[in-house]
């Protein structure tokens, strides 16, 4: 029986008792307590809230409510004006960096974009960025139930995963199309979204920020072009980048661990005075954030790991669009420190995109990273700092971030052999090792 006055006699048929989903079917039964609810009703209102779709993610929901949320404001298409100005910054910017970097241009297609092209240009790369963390949301809620749960209610974990599934979808395409509102270029997160060689700069947005500053909006275009020029670079010519980024966002998901009573505590707060027949208040509800996970420890270790590795790449773009304007363009000083504030501090839609997916992508550690290259810079050249992209064993590591100047202090740059010099050394390598047998005197 039921321990509670006025709760529905617990008659054993309901295989979510003491699981995070108890709260929320119980109320879907009608009743206050543990009573199994009508499933056919059940069923009826996750499918009315959830179409079926494919794999852990309603991407058509998702992508369809990222174009709802990019079209409340206007979003015209860029004009042959605008695609001609971007693609002569692109090509100025490309010029400047030849002097600051030995990676050639990446950048094969620049182009001017609308917010709505951004979504869909991007939407390959979001998919193996966010697909890993909704599978692994998805399977962890699943298997919070217990195994007689599970065993009772086959069909039902079926609808669990694509409810779960379509709330997910519903997250990411609110932050998607908040990102869309405020991204200046495909690269402006330090993530490759775009395919290679397309580099892209969202004309709309651009000229919203650069509405606000105290700069011209050439100059501010020519940064940004400066900017996804020298992203495009680094993402073309290190093979490896991709993978160690998106490696980062999967080892992320790996990491996710369901705490089912504290989902329960939260659900069950939550839950008080939601009346599951309004499905607007139960989407609501969903999408509000309750089925919000805790970060692991491995989740966290991931997370410092993309943090790192962003700030990174935030800190390498700085350093050489600091070099390539520093004699060229006065308003570079001013823009440089605009943006890194920008970077790392995350805009609004930024910091909503992580409350939504659990992604942060801010590089706080920006100014470190800029202060350790341009330091090694310095003391070994632009050769020495590029070449510590040849391999991921060679990255900075947090620790070198806590101590910059400390990178690598004990290196300098090689001196310059004179001519007697370099032909001793010629001369060493042509008579080979100190234990090769000797020359035959006969």
């Amino acid at each position: 029986m039921s321990d509670k006055p006025g709760d529905t006699p617990d008659d054993g048929q309901n295989p979510f008792k003491g699981t995070p989903f108890e709260q929320l079917f119980g109320a879907a039964a009608g009743g206050g307590g543990g009573a199994m609810p009508d499933l056919n009703q059940l069923f009826g209102q996750l499918q009315s809230m959830m179409q079926p779709h494919d794999g852990p993610v309603n991407w058509d929901f998702a992508l369809d409510l990222a174009r709802k949320t990019v079209a409340q404001s206007p979003d015209p298409t860029p004009s042959q004006r605008q695609q001609d100005a971007v693609a002569d910054a692109m090509r100025l910017a490309d010029h400047w960096l030849d002097a600051t970097t030995a990676f050639p241009s990446g950048v094969t297609a620049p182009a001017a974009w609308s917010r709505a092209e951004w979504v869909v240009g991007t939407t390959d790369v979001w998919k193996v960025l966010v697909e890993p963390i909704a599978e692994s949301s998805v399977n962890a809620l699943s298997g919070a139930l217990p195994e007689e749960a599970q065993a009772m209610s086959g069909p039902l974990l079926g609808i669990i995963g694509k409810a779960v599934g379509g709330m997910l979808a519903g997250q990411i395409g609110s932050g998607l199309g908040a990102l869309a509102s405020e991204v200046l270029s495909v690269s402006d997160i330090g993530l490759p979204l775009s395919a290679p060689g397309r580099g892209a700069i969202l004309t709309t947005n651009l000229d919203a920020f650069a509405a606000d500053l105290d700069v011209s909006a050439d100059d501010v275009l020519l940064y940004v072009a400066l900017r996804e020029a020298a992203h495009q670079r680094l993402f073309a010519h290190v093979p490896w980048l991709r993978d160690h980024l998106i490696g980062a966002v999967t080892d992320y998901a790996r990491g996710i661990e369901i705490n089912a009573e504290g989902i329960q505590a939260r659900i069950d707060e939550q839950m008080r005075g939601v009346d599951p027949t309004n499905l607007e208040a139960m989407q609501e509800l969903m999408e509000g954030g309750m089925f919000e996970l805790e970060r692991s420890p491995a989740q966290e270790a991931a997370l410092q790991r993309l943090e790192v590795a962003l700030a990174l790449v935030e800190g390498w773009v700085d350093d050489v669009v600091g070099q390539a304007t520093a004699e060229r363009m006065p308003t570079a000083a001013k823009l440089q420190e605009i943006f890194r504030r920008r970077r790392a501090a995350g805009g609004p839609a930024e910091q909503t995109f992580a409350t939504l997916v659990g992604l942060e992508l801010r590089p706080r550690r920006l100014r470190d990273a800029s202060t350790l290259w341009g330091s090694l810079r310095t003391r070994q050249g632009a050769e020495a700092r590029d070449g510590v992209w040849m391999h991921p064993d060679l990255l900075p590591t947090p620790a070198d971030l806590d101590d910059p100047l400390g990178f690598r202090e004990d290196a300098s740059a090689p001196e310059a052999l004179t001519d007697a010099d370099f032909d001793a050394e010629l001369q060493k390598l042509l008579d080979g090792p100190d234990d090769a047998p000797a020359p035959s005197q006969e």
